[in-house]
């Protein structure tokens, strides 16, 4: 399985981030150790909203349209993220 996920500082509640893996668990414990460059500022993080999908190029789509204007719209819309 592959997943979409969005994660949001618990430091900066304004700050979230959009990503995709197929370890969710393991993927928020390497965004929690500092070990990504672009959330390491802002640890520690929760798992706001996560999409399983059973290829990687779905998820890999639906992370880019989660990225996209329509796609932030979509999420603040549907799950309350913005």
């Amino acid at each position: 399985m592959y997943f979409t996920y969005i994660i949001r500082s618990i430091s900066y509640p304004r700050k979230t981030y959009i990503g995709f893996t197929t370890n969710i668990e393991n993927r928020l414990k390497y965004h929690n150790q500092g070990r990504v460059p672009s959330t390491k500022n802002f640890v520690p993080w929760k798992v706001e909203f996560y999409a399983a999908f059973s290829d990687r190029l779905s998820a890999m789509r639906f992370e880019q349209y989660l990225k996209s204007a329509s796609g932030k719209a979509f999420s603040s819309k549907h799950f309350g993220i913005r």
